[in-house]
């Protein structure tokens, strides 16, 4: 592992907050004025949710909608920002695939500014689950985004995911779904849907590093899946700023985007990493080799073949451009409503590869 390497890896683990640091790198902190925006965000209480509420109540903005399914960790989001002088802001348990809620919140609440970050991201989860990511990834996202246009919202910002690059497992396959119904969406619509599509929240919950953490805090083997295998990372704080960023540009010709995440990072080298911030070892932790789970690779791309990356007025962020400008097919969403929970995960998937 080279410095630079090494250099990188120290400073996502301090921006993680997993370690105090002394010289901790602090990314610029931008004030973004939406003071005329009433702001929708799903997954309110996940990482990318709290993460942008967490910036946007610095901000000047008319009001917050905080959507999640998932009632504690919501609650613990309310509690924690009763210690921030803020007002106006909704806290909602809600669920994006429940029609008739989803309806009367556009039309009692008129957002103008929505970020959907409401998804299941668990590669090997969604492999076995294939029904759910189906309904709430790729459904759930159609039906917020054909309400943010009928109800005439301004930007709709979409978080994807590296996975959805050459998707081998369910979980990608259903994002890059959403990726291209946003896009046929932005050819009819007077809604600006944008999509920004970047790799793994390091230290997010249920990621491997607060798992290595605690593995070698408890004494036990740190899992990996291979020792060749290599992810990209962005921190929670960078990823959630330049999505404000995309957010607040006023006129673009592109709708993808990514962030400057630097090279992808071998997983071991992560851990040689970690045991350097532990002194009082007793002997190193042994590596088990636990194999690939279903739907992972070894690694991961931010574009495929056919789309290449245009540089923007911020150096953190890229435009992704499709090189082959044909015309895809329009989505079959009556195949895709379709789809039982006794189908096999098998089936499921069959369907859902004809859409990307």
């Amino acid at each position: 592992m080279n410095k630079e390497t090494a250099n990188h890896i120290d400073e996502l683990l301090y921006d993680s907050g997993l370690f105090p640091s002394k010289t901790k790198n602090q990314i610029d902190k931008i004030s973004f004025d939406f003071s005329d925006e009433t702001i929708l965000i799903t997954g309110a209480a996940g990482s990318i949710g709290s993460g942008l509420t967490k910036q946007l109540i610095h901000c000047n903005y008319k009001k917050l909608i905080l959507v999640d399914i998932a009632e504690s960790p919501l609650y613990e989001l309310l509690k924690e920002l009763e210690f921030e002088a803020i007002s106006n802001i909704d806290f909602l348990i809600l669920n994006i695939t429940d029609e008739a809620s989803l309806k009367d919140l556009f039309e009692s609440q008129k957002p103008s500014i929505v970020f959907h970050t409401a998804a299941y991201k668990h590669v090997p989860l969604m492999e076995s689950n294939p029904y759910e990511a189906n309904k709430l990834n790729i459904l759930g996202t159609k039906l917020l985004a054909d309400l943010s246009n009928k109800h005439q919202v301004k930007k709709f910002i979409f978080i994807s995911t590296d996975k959805a690059v050459n998707p081998i497992g369910i979980m990608g396959i259903s994002k890059k779904i959403g990726e291209h119904y946003l896009n046929q969406l932005n050819t009819i619509s007077s809604t600006k849907y944008i999509i920004a599509r970047f790799g793994n929240i390091f230290g997010s919950n249920g990621s491997v590093v607060p798992l290595f953490k605690k593995q070698i805090e408890c004494g036990h083997p740190i899992t990996i899946t291979d020792t060749t295998i290599t992810r990209y990372f962005i921190s929670k704080y960078k990823a959630c700023n330049l999505i404000l960023k995309l957010a607040s540009i006023q006129t673009n010709n592109h709708n993808l985007f990514t962030f400057n995440m630097g090279e992808s990072i071998r997983i071991t080298n992560i851990i040689e990493r970690l045991l350097c911030f532990y002194d009082n070892l007793e002997k190193t932790p042994e590596l088990k080799i636990i194999g690939l789970r279903l739907g992972e690779k070894i690694h991961e791309d931010i574009i495929s073949e056919d789309e290449s990356l245009i540089p923007t007025d911020d150096l953190d962020i890229f435009a992704v451009k499709k090189n082959n400008l044909s015309k895809a097919e329009n989505i079959d969403f009556t195949e895709l409503i379709n789809i039982k929970p006794q189908m096999s995960t098998l089936e499921i998937k069959n369907i859902l590869l004809k859409y990307i």
